[in-house]
């Protein structure tokens, strides 16, 4: 009875392990470089950071693509997490940020998000432009129900906040 029991123990504690192996909380450190202009590159070291700081506030760098996997309850997100794999398609946010660049010339960013839900996905940005002081706000294009959006800017843009994310 007692093998049983470990047995069972042992099964249950590995199963466990497996659990949550998906997630992806941290980013890895990495040096960020963008294209400015003819003559100059932006270049900046990223530490290891949470992609999701806080609730519903994910922070995205160009040339990060993350899934984003949302717990809904009552038709509204109530949880967000980046997870390494696509393992549930109809509830994971897909999140592409880029820049497009000929050689040393910014040719603009581009952002990509992936609606799974059966209702618009809203959300609100905030941009760190370079050569600027201080967050700015800009506009968002709302995701319709199964659909993409691209989002695209002329700016040379070092990091993205999207915030107050929710499905209408």
């Amino acid at each position: 009875m007692k093998i049983k029991n470990r047995l069972f123990l042992s099964l249950l504690l590995l199963s466990g392990l497996g659990f949550g192996q998906n997630k992806k909380e941290f980013r890895e450190p990495f040096t960020l470089t963008l294209a400015v202009d003819s003559t100059q590159y932006y270049k900046q070291e990223v530490l290891r950071s949470p992609y999701i700081p806080k609730d519903d506030i994910l922070q995205i760098y160009p040339g990060e693509k993350l899934f984003i996997e949302a717990t809904i309850v009552n038709n509204q997100i109530s949880s967000m997490e980046v997870v390494k794999e696509n393992l549930h398609p109809d509830k994971t946010i897909g999140i592409d940020f880029k820049q497009n660049a000929d050689g040393r010339e910014n040719e603009g960013m581009m952002l990509f998000v992936e609606n799974p839900f059966d209702k618009t996905l809203k959300y609100e940005a905030l941009i760190y432009i370079f050569g600027l002081e201080g967050w700015r706000e800009t506009s968002i294009i709302p995701v319709r129900p199964k659909l993409s959006t691209v989002e695209m800017w002329p700016d040379v843009i070092i990091t993205l906040v999207l915030h107050n994310w929710r499905l209408e």
